[in-house]
């Protein structure tokens, strides 16, 4: 690194260098979230060339005469100047303000006036980050400010985060889902009336993430979530920050913008900010109320103590499981894991139907436990009154069905009843066509054999292909 640092700031033109410095920031506007970290780096590495690159012309002029020209120079990056800077720069390119310095003042006093009101006693004098060999850098300054100047960095304490400022990364504390040791962290409660309950119940009702939880699990959930008003345009949670909470909503419209793109938007109902707790990453987009609303939220230890934690146990449940299944045995191991991610999981008691024939195809499934028995009423005698369902074949564990439907988009073609309590893994539409494409050739040959059943049964196989 110091090498390339170096050949930039004896080599290249200030000039060049500003060309250098717009073109890393267009870049950032339109950059993922995976690629900004090696954007920010090319980003201020580029500006401090340009700065060297300045203050190096001028301090050659003048060098005493016994020190070599281009002696090598060592330069101290303070800790935290460029998550710093960071943060100024996203804010800059999201919100594009006319002038940047009195953009730069409203920004700087918020992050001083956060760090007044939270009492944040950590910091101090500046600390080595980054530090390129040579003699060290010299600093523009009189020598009668000295005293004054190291008076004003003793009292210096950096902003801490809030929620209203850019948190910047830290390391997350060490969690292992796969661990079966008995929790020892005291349990989060937050006392609610029986109203704010039935509320807090009826918003995780359709919570996927939740729907593998036992009950006990899940009444510890709900005690431990809190509630949370939002005001029209209030920014619940900023791309790039670190996860602290994941949120249900309850009511409201909020916007899901990506580099300051709306990209999507939730409509009363949903949750969000499970991806950077799960897997210690960034929040990959912000999430903005349009209107009044109203969210529950949950700490970030209880939920991967809970929710992470139980997802990797039925990971490991479905692992094995998929690994059983026949038809699946033909996906490579990485494409077996990735169906792993996608599973539901649903119950059926005794006699439910679980699909109806002649209706849209949703999903498909594979039978987890039970027994499933597949009814079809024949087309051709609609209108008979006689027209009866008669049983086509049972499904019994690691058969699957549903998935007719998919590979020849049409209408279900049969009915499917439970047989005792049945339990069943369910892969969507949209996970079956992105992730089974190489089982729909296995698929497709079944269907000969589903037509000589019904050639049997009705005496014509036309109620398949029609």
């Amino acid at each position: 690194m110091s090498t390339a640092f170096g050949s930039l700031t004896n080599h290249a033109s200030t000039r060049s260098l500003e060309a250098a410095i717009h073109s890393c920031a267009e870049e950032l506007r339109s950059a993922s979230p995976g690629g900004r970290k090696r954007v920010f780096s090319s980003f201020f590495f580029l500006q401090a060339s340009f700065v060297l690159k300045s203050r190096t012309r001028r301090w050659n002029k003048t060098a005493n005469a016994t020190t070599a020209p281009h002696a090598a120079m060592s330069i101290e990056i303070p800790v935290g100047l460029t998550e710093l800077l960071q943060g100024y720069t996203v804010e800059v390119l999201r919100q594009r303000p006319s002038d940047l310095v009195d953009f730069a003042v409203q920004y700087f006093s918020r992050l001083r006036d956060t760090r007044s009101q939270d009492g944040d006693t950590a910091g101090g004098k500046t600390a080595k980050g980054v530090m390129f060999d040579g003699e060290p850098m010299q600093t523009e300054s009189n020598g009668d400010d000295d005293d004054d100047d190291d008076d004003d960095d003793s009292d210096f304490e950096p902003p801490p985060p809030s929620r209203f400022s850019r948190r910047v990364s830290v390391c997350a504390e060490a969690f292992n889902p796969d661990d079966d040791d008995e929790d020892t962290e005291p349990r989060v409660v937050h006392p609610k009336t029986d109203e704010q309950r039935c509320r807090l119940q009826e918003a995780c009702r359709d919570i996927l993430l939740f729907k593998t939880l036992d009950q006990e699990q899940f009444s510890e959930v709900l005690d431990a979530m809190f509630e949370l008003r939002v005001q029209p345009l209030e920014h619940v949670i900023d791309q790039g920050d670190d996860g602290d909470n994941f949120y249900v909503i309850e009511r409201g419209v909020y916007d899901i913008m990506v580099m300051g793109t709306t990209v999507g938007q939730y409509n009363n109902k949903g949750s969000f900010g499970e991806l950077a707790l799960m897997y210690n990453t960034p929040r990959a987009a912000t999430i903005a109320a349009t209107e009044e609303g109203a969210l529950w939220g949950l700490d970030r230890a209880t939920f991967r103590r809970l929710i992470v934690k139980n997802n990797a146990k039925k990971r490991r449940v479905y692992e094995a499981f998929i690994e059983s299944v026949p038809l699946l045995k033909s996906l490579e191991a990485n494409e077996r894991m990735k169906i792993v991610d996608v599973l539901g999981s649903k119950q059926f008691p005794d006699g439910e139907r679980i699909i109806t024939q002649g209706d849209k195809a949703e999903c498909f499934y594979i039978v987890e436990s039970g027994e499933v028995k597949i009814m079809m009423k024949s087309k051709t005698k609609a209108d008979h009154a006689d027209n009866a369902e008669v049983e086509i074949t049972r499904c019994s564990r690691g058969h699957y069905f549903g998935e007719l439907a998919l590979v020849t988009n049409k209408p279900r073609a049969a009915s499917a009843y439970a047989v005792g309590d049945v339990k069943c893994v369910v892969i969507d539409i949209q996970a079956f066509e992105r992730l089974l494409g190489s089982c729909k050739e296995i698929m497709k040959r079944n269907i000969a054999h589903y037509e000589e059943q019904l050639v049997a049964l009705f005496g014509s196989s036309m109620d398949l292909r029609d």
